[in-house]
């Protein structure tokens, strides 16, 4: 048997053309190439496998003994090459079930999950999306490995490898309880600052805040703070607590909690919310049928 690692892999195609035609001049036109081609690539297998392999007679180019030894499993590994080199089966959200891992923060879950659900139920009834918590190094790690499809939101961090598309760029709003005795809009810095506020602790990656609020003159460590968004409604409603947060929240929140919402006083960069996706899985069906979901849904024209 010849090394494998010196062994053009083309020739077999000529050895699987001639088991099957027996022809020397068919082999060259099913191949697209000259019959001196043919016939070189002919004699580099017989180099190769130090046998004949085919030998001319009135009934055509016959294989050796040990061709014929060697046809079945170089069809059947010609077979299994040419099914693996396929384009991947179409994907079909009708029909799949399959489960996609999308890492969001708790803000982009309150923002993204309600209609992103909403649609898989009405185009994809079978798939599912579970939301995951994870920033950073552990989210990278997790996007490089293909545990997770999808990101969601804001996370500058992320590095190599990523392909991302952005959705939209959003200010931040300040919510306050409605009958709050002296918080409205058009309030100035100074008696911003001397409201109580509630903060959001782990608001990474939207921490741009609590920088924003410190350099104002607001000490975030004389004031109240929670983990999460999630919970910033809930207590701004029942409380004369401010809490400055990203705006599509405060628009969601307001409504729902019968809460006002004036412009912080204070200057905050945008905030840009991403889809982001590993190149390994840019031309998955799945993974570019929830993206250009993602994009249909969220994305501002």
């Amino acid at each position: 048997m010849p090394d494998l690692r010196a062994l053009d892999l083309n020739l077999l195609v000529v050895f699987q053309y001639l088991v099957e035609d027996r022809n020397l001049s068919a082999v060259a036109r099913r191949m697209g190439v000259t019959q001196p081609a043919a016939s070189n690539a002919l004699r580099r297998l017989r180099e190769a496998f130090n046998d004949p392999l085919f030998v001319r007679t009135p009934q055509g180019m016959l294989p050796t003994p040990y061709a014929q030894h060697l046809s079945g499993s170089v069809a059947e590994a010609l077979s299994l090459l040419t099914h693996a080199l396929e384009a991947p089966p179409g994907f079909d959200p009708a029909h799949s079930t399959r489960r996609f891992r999308v890492a969001m923060t708790d803000v982009g879950e309150i923002h993204f999950m309600p209609e992103l659900m909403e649609r898989c139920a009405r185009d994809a009834p079978g798939v599912r999306v579970e939301s995951v918590r994870l920033q950073g190094a552990d989210l990278q790690r997790e996007l490089d490995a293909g545990h997770v499809d999808l990101a969601l939101g804001a996370f500058q961090e992320l590095a190599g490898g990523l392909l991302q598309r952005m959705l939209f760029r959003q200010g931040y709003a300040t919510l306050f309880r409605r009958g709050h005795p002296t918080a409205h809009e058009g309030m100035g810095l100074k008696a911003f600052r001397a409201e109580r506020h509630l903060m959001v602790s782990h608001a990474a990656p939207y921490g741009q805040i609590n920088q924003a609020l410190e350099k104002a003159g607001v000490s975030l460590a004389a004031h109240f703070s929670v983990p999460h968004f999630a919970a910033v409604p809930y207590i701004v409603s029942a409380t004369n607590l401010l809490a400055t947060v990203p705006r599509k929240l405060a628009e969601s929140a307001a409504s729902r909690f019968g809460l006002g919402i004036l412009a912080p006083p204070v200057r905050v960069p945008a905030l840009q919310s991403n889809v982001y996706w590993h190149r390994r899985f840019h031309r998955d069906g799945g993974n570019q049928w929830l993206r250009n979901l993602i994009v249909d849904t969220f994305a501002e024209r």
